[in-house]
């Protein structure tokens, strides 16, 4: 079973970018699963219902986010709908240690058109972020009423010993944990010995002539000033960054991860 998880999609440059990539990348590779992140999707600050659709669109099943999620009002809206309603909102999923009571869910468990049951859950850092559930219990609990094999975890996290950590807790727990948010593709990814593929930071997709994703002058300003301002989404430069993973599904064991970067 082949696993596609594309990194933060951030800004028009990122969305265009993917659309130019994803479709021979999913050919080429037979994917059966395609998770994007794409909390930064709609200007570089929060994503939309109509790219969400989009995202379904180009053949998404799962899109996870980040701290960033609540930045365009109208996803409230979308994403708090019943369990039990249109499907497309519930695979718009949130980090599962925010409050039980803000909009959307956590998780999402599907199955695949060949019969293969999947859940893929989104979780948030604490180190140097904004204050959530403890991520390391929070996985415990769901991990513990989940049924299907093939699990993959997105850790929305700051800290890189935070989201090393959560590989080795999680390892043979989990098909994968992936690292988001900090939009600068690590060189560490592997397998680890219980057979959870993982990686400290997918990376951005997005313009890479930028501060991670920003127009480089208005974040030297801020730096030089330490005045405030308004930041806008880069163009330049744009890349796709992914991970594909191999994995058994009768195990939800995976045997290879592999970095993809490509530009235009």
């Amino acid at each position: 079973m082949n696993i596609l998880f594309v990194g933060d999609v951030f800004g028009s440059a990122g969305r265009h970018i993917v659309r130019e990539h994803l479709p021979h990348v999913l050919e080429s590779n037979a994917v059966d699963l395609l998770i994007i992140n794409g909390e930064n999707a709609a200007g570089g600050f929060g994503i939309t219902p109509s790219i969400a659709e989009e995202f379904y669109d180009m053949g998404a099943h799962v899109i996870t986010t980040g701290n960033h999620i609540w930045d365009k009002k109208e996803i409230f809206e979308y994403m708090n709908v019943p369990v039990d309603s249109h499907d497309r909102p519930r695979r718009l999923i949130r980090p599962a240690n925010y409050n039980d009571k803000a909009p959307g869910y956590g998780v999402y468990e599907g199955t695949l058109p060949d019969g293969t049951t999947f859940a893929v859950f989104n979780m948030q850092g604490r180190v140097f972020m904004s204050s959530c559930d403890d991520p390391f219990r929070k996985a415990d609990e769901i991990l513990s009423k989940l049924t299907a094999k093939v699990i993959l975890l997105d850790f929305h996290a700051e800290a890189t010993s935070e989201k090393v950590a959560m590989g080795w807790y999680l390892d043979g727990r989990v098909t994968a944990v992936l690292g988001t948010h900090t939009h600068i593709p690590s060189a560490d990814t592997r397998v680890l010995p219980g057979g959870t593929a993982y990686q400290t930071d997918v990376g951005m997709s997005g313009p890479y002539d930028s501060v991670i994703g920003v127009e480089t002058e208005l974040v030297l300003k801020r730096f030089l000033t330490g005045m405030p301002g308004k930041f806008e989404a880069a163009k330049g430069n744009p890349k796709m960054c992914a991970v594909l993973i191999e994995c058994d599904p009768s195990t939800g064991k995976a045997h290879r991860i592999q970095r993809i970067m490509l530009g235009e």
